[in-house]
């Protein structure tokens, strides 16, 4: 087993050697202000046979958790997904419904992701709102801290305050990466080695050199290995990156509610994070079975243009625009909109984006309302790199994020960061109606009342034609001519 434990700074801050204090098996240093990111990297060996079995049967797996409450990154640290759980899952040998891992998951909530040229690494997804790490926290204590003693159950323990949770396995690598991720806030300095784990402490900051080309970012700081490394050894090091900062922010709220909801966006910056090459925003959607965007309306160009969208680039299918709530099998649906911002002035102005969206019929209740939540979107602008561009791994990479494999390997995502207007959570409410249950008893006589009326009405109808020009008619005819007769 490997451990990374990373403090990331913002630009102009560094921390002298003399302030940490290292001993073969840790690493004390100062409170500092930094993003936390911890990776640990796991042989299948070392996994417990049950998830070890599970992992067997997969080619790549990927689980992300983001919570819904705001956190700021730093540098690298930058790739977003909607806030709540989501999975991106390529089966091996076994699909979905046979296989162990689709068992485990429920194989037919997943929708499949696209094909074409430009490819998801996985071929499966799955999202679902969650608030916390509790349940996973609880689990993973009992699975890997059955002997680690206190320690790691005091590591674990610490995940529920994490921002952000990638878990995330290959059989290239047969190896299973858990990285969590601290927003940017005072963080203490701290470190303990364990026998048999390579430990590596990094406190870096972001960093920009003369010689750094534009689409490369840097990091320079203090680099120990415990049980190796006696003092800190200074580093400075950059590598390119698909996934940059754009500094501006958006926040997004229900201006219309109902049956037909509108999802506003509110972006701070119409002006694209670089000059001289393509650029476009866009806006990532993970909605839940209670929602969903109607791909016919958004095909089209005047509705989309008075909405200030230019196009829907991809919907995950099927979407089915009729079914109620509790009759859906799949988790809900994914959406990649293209915004269009307003042409450029002398300034950069701040502008909006409108979704229609639609609710789905949902599990009658007492009251006759439920207040729902739709995670805000994943915004960037996507920038077309220069002709011969590469970008390989680099050590902060956060690929597989569900919309990445739809764009060239050239495109470069600039992240507008969730800012919300009040509050810190990242998610837009909407308060819904639904069947009441209080008053569902005279829903069924009305209802019952109304179909008999409904049949008496039209017997009177046929009863009526059948008197006056049916079988019945020529009856009173013949017998009148007999009497006049």
């Amino acid at each position: 087993m490997r451990e990374r434990i990373t403090y990331l700074q913002k630009r102009g801050s560094s921390l002298p050697p003399s302030s940490l204090s290292i001993s073969p098996t840790s690493l004390r240093g100062p409170t500092i202000r930094a993003i936390r990111e911890e990776r640990l990297t796991f042989s299948l060996d070392e996994l417990p046979r049950e998830l070890s079995s599970v992992l067997s049967g997969v080619h790549e797996l990927h689980v992300r958790w983001v919570s819904p409450r705001r956190y700021e990154s730093v540098g690298a640290m930058v790739g977003r997904l909607p806030a709540g759980w989501h999975i991106f899952w390529t089966p091996g040998g076994e699909w979905i419904g046979d296989g162990k891992l689709g068992r485990v998951m429920g194989g037919e909530a997943f929708t499949k992701l696209p094909g074409g040229r430009f490819t998801h690494a996985a071929a499966l997804q799955y999202f679902q709102p969650l608030e916390s790490l509790e349940g996973f926290v609880g689990y993973a204590k009992g699975k890997l801290c059955a002997t680690g003693g206190a320690e790691c159950g005091r590591r674990v323990d610490a995940v529920k305050g994490a921002s952000a949770l990638d878990v995330s396995y290959d059989t290239i690598s047969h190896a299973l990466k858990v990285t969590a991720l601290w927003t940017y806030q005072e963080q203490e300095i701290k470190a303990v080695g364990r026998e048999g784990v390579r430990t590596e402490v990094g406190v870096l900051s972001d960093e920009k050199t003369p010689t750094m080309e534009d689409y490369e970012l840097g990091v320079s700081g203090l680099l120990t290995v415990l049980g190796q490394d006696e003092k800190p050894s200074a580093t400075v090091f950059s590598f390119p990156s698909r996934h940059r900062d754009a500094e501006s922010g958006f926040s997004a709220g229900f201006t219309q509610v109902g049956l037909h909801p509108v999802l506003q966006l509110k972006l701070g910056s119409n002006k694209p994070p670089v000059e001289g090459v393509t650029c476009a925003p866009h806006a990532y959607f993970t909605f839940p079975r209670t929602i969903f965007a109607d791909r016919y309306q958004l095909s089209d160009d005047l509705f989309l243009a008075s909405k200030n969208l230019t196009a829907l680039r991809y919907i995950s299918q099927p979407v089915d625009l009729e079914a109620p709530e509790y009759v859906m099998k799949t988790w809900g649906s994914a959406a990649l909109l293209e915004l269009k911002p307003p042409a450029m002035g002398e300034k950069d102005e701040a502008w909006t984006a409108e979704v229609p969206l639609h609710l789905r019929y949902l599990t009658p209740t007492h009251g006759g309302y439920v207040n729902l939540e739709v995670p805000y979107p994943a915004v960037f602008w996507a920038c077309n790199a220069e002709e011969g561009t590469k970008f390989p791994t680099n050590p902060f990479e956060r690929a597989n994020l569900g919309y990445d494999g739809l764009f060239g390997p050239r495109t470069v995502f600039w992240y507008v960061e969730p800012r919300p207007e009040t509050g810190d959570r990242v998610t837009s409410p909407i308060r819904v109606p639904v069947l009441d249950l209080d008053k569902a008893g005279w829903v069924n006589i009305g209802t019952a009342a109304a179909v008999l009326l409904g049949f008496a009405w039209v017997s009177w109808k046929l009863l009526s034609v059948y008197l006056k020009t049916g079988y019945g008619a020529s009856r009173i005819s013949e017998t009148s001519e007999k009497k006049r007769q």
